[in-house]
């Protein structure tokens, strides 16, 4: 491996980071071990098109990007009724049991070296835990940060019948200036007929490397949708995953990103099907203008004993500008016959006709283009059922194309 990242980290400052968040012996030694197998792993998978590999994870300079004991940052979180939305402090009091029953039950810690690193590392957490039956909705997290790195953990265990819907979002503050590192890991937990949508909206600095992993599993009849809105970063390196274990559990995942000037955004969707009457379904669009770049990757796996499944999968890229570059990998693993599936990608420019239709009416082409654009991503917001992510993305989106 050419990056070497973990020369400069040490046992006593893992345990320094442990012991700020009073964690006990058990996840002190899951920290330990992620540390101690870096040396052994690999860098995550990266999307790969015939004779072009689009993103180097290896070229970032981690050495000067990631500072294990600067974790500054300011994290808002609004609860809901019935809910537990807490610091990661305050959930190993109250719920010690039930982290030490799901932490790294979803997300292996030891997936690969940066989410090795990301388990060694990090120290903003947050729990939200719904218990049986409770509905709620407008579960807020706001992450901003304040240092150079930041590594981030999320864990999300919805018991059975219980319902949530959750808005987390990224941004960096002043105190930092020059290159940054985030890191975040979600490890959601649905059981028997729980409903959990997670809608996340990033919007890091354009000088931030951005690494993050979200993923799932659905128990029996029960519902997991994600909303990944990516705006931000300099690099973005973005997994949205979830199994469907239990028979008819469903998911939904939806992409929507903007990409200017040299952003680079590397977007991996995968669902797996491992029980009878499943559904999934995969919406992504995106836009590129100036130099920026995109890959996008969307995996549908149809295990043996997923009878009856249906799943679906649409990814569309509007390029503003000849420099900017995109392409797409759709892919479709089907072991059983008995299935209804089918994915599309499309990579293009904004339509002449509809250029010419709304100029030849008096509307100036930048107005025309802004017009055509923001009504491209209105499939994609239509599927966002929280009022506030949809109207923050929809006015990011306003405000990046006005600029």
């Amino acid at each position: 491996m050419s990056t070497q990242v973990h020369a400069d980290l040490t046992e006593s400052q893992v345990e320094q980071i442990s012991s700020d968040l009073d964690e006990p012996e058990w996840l002190l030694e899951t920290r330990k071990a992620a540390l101690a197998a870096l040396d052994d792993l690999e860098m995550p998978d990266v999307i790969q098109t015939p004779g072009r590999k689009w993103t180097n994870l290896d070229a970032l300079d981690y050495e000067s990007l990631v500072d294990p004991l600067d974790y500054a940052q300011d994290k808002d979180r609004i609860d809901a009724e019935g809910v537990d939305v807490l610091s990661w402090s305050e959930a190993l009091d109250q719920h010690g049991d039930l982290i030490e029953d799901h932490f790294g039950s979803v997300v292996d810690p030891q997936r690969d070296y940066l989410t090795a690193l990301s388990t060694a590392l990090f120290s903003a957490g947050t729990v939200v835990y719904v218990p049986e039956g409770v509905d709620a909705e407008d579960v807020k997290i706001r992450t901003t940060m304040n240092s150079q790195s930041l590594f981030n953990y999320t864990l999300v265990v919805a018991e059975e019948s219980a319902s949530v819907t959750i808005l987390e979002r990224q941004e960096n503050g002043d105190a930092v200036e020059g290159n940054q590192y985030y890191s975040g890991v979600v490890e959601a937990s649905v059981g028997e007929n729980a409903y959990v949508q997670y809608g996340t909206l990033q919007n890091l600095s354009e000088e931030t490397y951005n690494y993050q992993v979200k993923r799932g599993h659905a128990d029996t009849y029960g519902t997991l949708d994600w909303i990944d809105g990516n705006i931000g970063s300099r690099l973005t390196k973005s997994n949205v995953e979830t199994r469907l274990l239990g028979d008819s559990s469903e998911s939904q995942i939806v992409g929507a990103f903007f990409g200017h000037d040299d952003q680079h955004f590397d977007i991996a969707s995968r669902v797996w099907h491992e029980a009878e009457h499943t559904v999934a379904d995969l919406v992504t669009r995106g836009v590129l203008d100036d130099k920026a770049r995109s890959v996008y990757e969307g995996v549908q796996d149809v295990g043996r004993e997923a009878w009856d499944t249906s799943s679906y999968q649409r990814e569309n890229t509007l390029m503003l500008s000849d420099e900017s570059e995109a392409d797409a990998s759709p892919k479709l693993i089907i072991n059983n016959h008995d299935t209804e599936a089918s994915h599309s990608a499309t990579v293009g420019q904004v339509d002449e006709e509809d250029m010419f239709y709304m100029t030849s009416r008096g509307v100036n082409p930048d107005a025309a283009k802004n017009m055509l654009v923001e009504g491209f991503f209105v499939p994609v917001l239509d599927e966002v059922e929280v009022d506030e992510l949809r109207e923050d993305l929809d006015q990011l989106i306003y405000e990046r194309l006005r600029n």
